[in-house]
């Protein structure tokens, strides 16, 4: 699932992230480098998280692409959609954003907001009021 989004969404040549080849191999590849785990480990938000983490990267055709791991061992997919303008087309195509994804990866949920980081737990999932659609549950 994970290289299948890598593949259509992510600008893998170009990711814009140091540690995208320990993803990669660490999360893709299951053959994770020396030094790998820690690298990804550096991206936690949480210093007492054990597991969760997000990357943040390039996309192919919207303003960017997220990887989350979460606490549970859960994966959250996500495109970000660039809305200077405030402009309420932009809840529509997120609507419709998070339906196609939910179908494409057999996702159980999504969720969409302004400026929303990507869960990292199922509690995280439930409490972020910064949530302005939810479709599922995880």
């Amino acid at each position: 699932m994970l290289a299948t989004f890598i593949d259509r969404y992510v600008d893998a040549e170009d990711p814009g992230e140091p540690r995208f080849e320990a993803l990669v191999r660490a999360l893709v590849d299951e053959q994770p480098a020396t030094g790998d785990r820690e690298a990804l480990a550096d991206l936690r938000r949480d210093p007492d998280a054990s597991r969760a983490f997000s990357m943040y990267v390039r996309a192919r055709a919207h303003y960017g692409a997220i990887v989350t791991l979460t606490e549970e061992g859960d994966l959250v997919l996500g495109l970000t959609l660039d809305d200077p303008l405030n402009d309420p087309e932009v809840a529509i195509l997120a609507a419709e954003l998070i339906a196609d994804l939910k179908e494409e990866f057999q996702a159980v949920a999504g969720i969409a907001g302004v400026e929303l980081p990507p869960p990292q737990s199922a509690s995280e999932w439930r409490e972020d009021e910064r949530a302005m659609l939810r479709d599922g549950e995880p």
